[in-house]
């Protein structure tokens, strides 16, 4: 999702900080919980949704009431939010998700990435960038070059094969209405689509004719009503033939030859050949809580990582939002982000050092780089036992006890700008994220999975589901994963409060794109919410501390509490995105 850039020049950082100053008139005097917190927890007993527009949790609650299970809800959910957020997500993107089956008391994991076209070789792609570009290092974020296979109908296919209860197209059902009948923009949804026309101008393919009212250029405002009937007919198609409709069927055909008279490298054997992957949710276990990630091409263990570094501090002494809390936890990102900018790529193409990395002994090791008084200008990776093996954000729980975390994305902005005619949805630019390093783990090669920024989490306790929860928005992810989760272990914050939560982000670090950290150290991104006396003693210890607006991602989270011997969900929504948690 485009975002509102940091500010950075003297006037507007005067200005900024004059506003943090004053008296915000949006505080409310809440009764009981934090005052600033925007609601209290959403509970009820049966099933529930928690999405980032309103629209597309009635469609989770509806489907869950018709019988549906919590993996029925979270496709139709999933597939209503790719119409109605198509700045963020769609089917022309990917799917991770950790599934909760509660009959077996069992995480399952699925990673629905899709792979780089089979005919697109390294020298071919860098080829196709010098054309674009002489000096370009790295793969642009529009066009052809970033798209990748999407893996999201085939995660989808997998998922309703085993933890179905309804038929695929009585999932799909609702947001076909919706799509040929038009539903109203929201606000914040309809702010980022505004960008598009501008960011896609000159583009083969049919952004404008799918994405605009008039078919021009004019974007939908709050409240005005969009159709897709395109996408209508496509998830009709999908709904009735299956996931073979979109991979070996109809859709792959006219993919094909799209691409194949505009210049594209996707072919019909490149969808042929996709499968997603089953896959184990790794974990570490922080303070008595069994936190859940999905293993790499994805950034899940990042977050663990951090947790790991994080446990050597008592960070409910040092205080929530206090100068020792906030220099310790960006001092841990960046540790583990050195990590990750070396080892995180596709499994099938580099060894990657999985259980050295999430050891508590090398977390250890790791942690003895943090220097209380100062921030680290440069950090390297480490040597985690290389013997040893190895952006939506919704969740759905129903009457049975199963759970979904799920995450899905198109990656930056609404994607690659590529929209095939009458298919009504567009191409993900993930493969942006590869390097072009060739001696770099995440290097670009045909059939090759790139670095993945969405993450889904999952938290146990006790061997019992405690918590599925996520935050959307790019390298916030792991950072966001590991503040929603302290606020709630260390600091006792409800699911909501940890979401409303001010909250902090780490920027211009390591990469595996093959970016550096310069010697400046990146810098540090806050909310209004985090005290200006802990951001000057931050600015004193080294960092270099910005205030930005709309970089934080968009929080949702399912809770699991045991009242009387009875269930009770807990559903959470944070108000930096348009979205709901309900239940029944």
């Amino acid at each position: 999702m485009w975002l509102m850039r940091s500010i950075t020049s003297p006037a507007l950082g005067l200005l900024a900080l004059c506003i943090l100053m004053t008296p915000l008139d949006a505080q409310i005097d809440r009764i009981t919980g934090k005052n600033f917190a925007t609601r209290s927890e959403v509970l009820a007993r049966h099933g529930m949704a928690c999405t980032s527009v309103p629209a597309a949790t009635e469609v989770g609650i509806e489907i869950l009431k018709r019988g549906g299970s919590a993996v029925d809800a979270a496709i139709a959910t999933n597939a209503t939010l790719g119409l109605m957020e198509p700045v963020s997500n769609g089917i022309g993107g990917d799917l991770f998700a950790i599934v909760y089956s509660a009959k077996e008391n069992k995480l399952y994991g699925i990673n629905g990435s899709g792979r780089s076209p089979l005919g697109l070789s390294y020298d071919q792609m860098k080829a196709e960038l010098a054309k674009l570009h002489p000096d370009r290092v790295g793969i642009p974020p529009v066009g052809m070059l970033p798209i990748s296979v999407p893996g999201t109908v085939d995660a989808w296919s997998e998922l309703h094969k085993k933890f179905g209860k309804l038929k695929l197209s009585d999932d799909l059902a609702p947001v076909i209405r919706y799509a040929e009948e038009g539903f109203p923009v929201t606000e914040l949804i309809a702010y980022y689509w505004a960008f598009g026309p501008r960011l896609y101008k000159g583009l083969p393919g049919a952004f404008l004719e799918t994405y605009t009212l008039d078919g021009k250029g004019r974007t939908p405002a709050k409240g005005d009503i969009f159709k897709n009937p395109a996408l209508a007919k496509t998830l009709r198609l999908i709904g009735e033939k299956g996931r073979d409709a979109f991979y070996k069927g109809e859709i792959a055909d006219r993919i094909d030859t799209f691409m194949q008279a505009n210049g594209g490298f996707l072919r019909k054997i490149d969808f042929e050949k996709h499968a997603s992957t089953r896959v184990e949710p790794v974990s570490t276990n922080y303070r008595g809580y069994d936190v859940f990630e999905l293993p790499p091409n994805g950034q899940g263990i990042a977050a663990l990582q951090i947790l790991n570094i994080l446990e050597g501090f008592d960070l409910r002494a040092m205080g929530r939002n206090s100068l020792e809390t906030l220099h310790t936890m960006i001092e841990a990102k960046k540790i583990a982000w050195a990590d990750r900018a070396k080892f995180y790529a596709d499994p099938a193409f580099a060894k990657i050092p999985l259980a050295g990395l999430l050891s508590k002994s090398y977390a250890a090791e790791r942690r003895k780089l943090l220097d209380p008084n100062h921030a680290a200008k440069t950090v390297v990776a480490g040597n985690p036992a290389l013997d040893q093996g190895d952006t939506i954000y919704m969740c759905t729980a129903d009457d049975e006890g199963n759970m979904v975390s799920l995450i899905q994305s198109n990656y930056r902005g609404m994607g690659s700008g590529i929209v095939v005619p009458g298919l009504g949805f567009m191409f993900q630019d993930r493969g942006e994220l590869f390097s072009m390093d060739p001696q770099h783990a995440n290097v670009y090669a045909p059939g090759k999975r790139p670095f993945h920024t969405i993450i889904p989490g999952f938290v146990m306790k006790d061997g019992k589901p405690w918590e599925a929860f996520g935050v959307m928005g790019g390298g916030m992810q792991p950072q966001g994963h590991v503040q929603v989760l302290t606020n709630q272990i260390d600091f006792g914050l409800n699911a909501q409060e940890a979401g409303d939560a001010s909250r902090w982000q780490h920027e211009g670090d390591n990469e595996p794109t093959g970016e550096k950290m310069t010697a400046s150290g990146g810098y540090v991104e806050v909310e209004s919410g985090i005290p200006y006396e802990t951001v000057r003693e931050l600015r004193k210890k080294g960092h270099d501390v910005r205030f930005d607006v709309g970089g934080y991602g968009g929080y949702q989270a399912i809770k699991v509490e045991m009242h009387d011997g009875q269930r009770v969900y807990v559903g959470a929504s944070e108000s930096r995105k348009d979205g709901m948690a309900a239940g029944y």
